[in-house]
């Protein structure tokens, strides 16, 4: 299994010299099994365009699931050439809620964006997902509810059953209670998500420090995903969903700090592919 970090950034894009080495795109990562094309991708950020370069002007055959349908997890969308062809073949799962699929064109149609997702070329097919695990492109997939704020948000776990991925981009333990060390509870969906997997993406979108002021808005700490990633018994944990304006200095100095936990402690990086296991 292949994961392909195609952007890592969180609430906008970060562009400019200050962000090249991690990246400025927001949250998307592919899937692929072996050496085939990517075929399951987490979230469709700007980071969806990276995507595209993959597939060296052939169409998408694959599924795309959202964590939640916020900006920046969903803008790449009608910016993804690989998917918007006549040829394409894409399933867009988004979490089960009120207003149904109708709710994805709240965010795009007339007159915030020009065309509506049934204006895509190809064969798109939007898609309710409830949580639990089903099988999809392959992989074995498990959504469970995590707390965010804004609306129902997934984290996943995905396993082709020789590796397993953890994804909770946005998350916000907080809600549930201070936990442990006050950066919110180690609750019972992430420790179970996260169970012993090979690699966990997790929100890392404050420092210890910024968090006082910034609890309402959320997403958590590093902290807390070197704590959940030690708890679970994940194998590495890698920062994900970096603030808008970390910068890659910032970021190094992140990663340095950590070295000391338990398990492996790396920063996602916009092109960086894992391979697992």
């Amino acid at each position: 299994m292949r994961v392909h970090i195609c952007g890592a950034r969180g609430s906008t894009p970060a562009p400019g010299a200050d962000f090249i080495r991690y990246g400025g795109h927001t949250s998307c990562v592919a899937v692929a099994h072996d050496d085939e094309l990517p075929s399951l991708v987490l979230d469709a950020g700007t980071g969806l365009q990276r995507l595209s370069r993959q597939y060296e002007g052939t169409a998408f055959h694959g599924s795309i699931l959202l964590s939640h349908l916020h900006w920046d997890h969903t803008h790449g969308l009608p910016f993804f050439p690989a998917g918007d062809r006549p040829e394409a073949r894409v399933r867009l799962f988004i979490p089960a809620q009120e207003g149904g699929t109708r709710v994805l064109e709240q965010l795009m149609a007339p007159p915030h964006f020009p065309i509506t997702p049934a204006e895509l070329r190809g064969d798109w097919r939007i898609e309710l997902l409830e949580a639990g695990t089903v099988e999809i492109e392959g992989f074995t997939v498990t959504a469970a509810d995590i707390p965010h704020k804004g609306g129902r948000t997934f984290g996943y776990r995905v396993s082709d059953g020789t590796a397993s991925l953890a994804y909770l981009s946005d998350h916000s333990p907080i809600n549930f209670g201070p936990g442990p060390e006050g950066h919110g509870e180690l609750h019972a969906a992430a420790l179970a998500l996260a169970d012993g997997v090979d690699v966990l993406l997790h929100d890392a979108q404050y420092t210890a420090a910024e968090f006082e002021g910034r609890k309402t808005f959320g997403h958590t700490t590093i902290d807390y995903a070197v704590q959940l990633g030690q708890e679970a018994g994940a194998k590495r944990v890698v920062l994900f969903h970096h603030d808008s304006m970390r910068t890659d200095d910032a970021l190094d100095a992140i990663v340095e700090s950590c070295q000391g936990a338990k398990v492996p402690v790396t920063a996602a990086t916009e092109g960086e592919v894992i391979r697992l296991p």
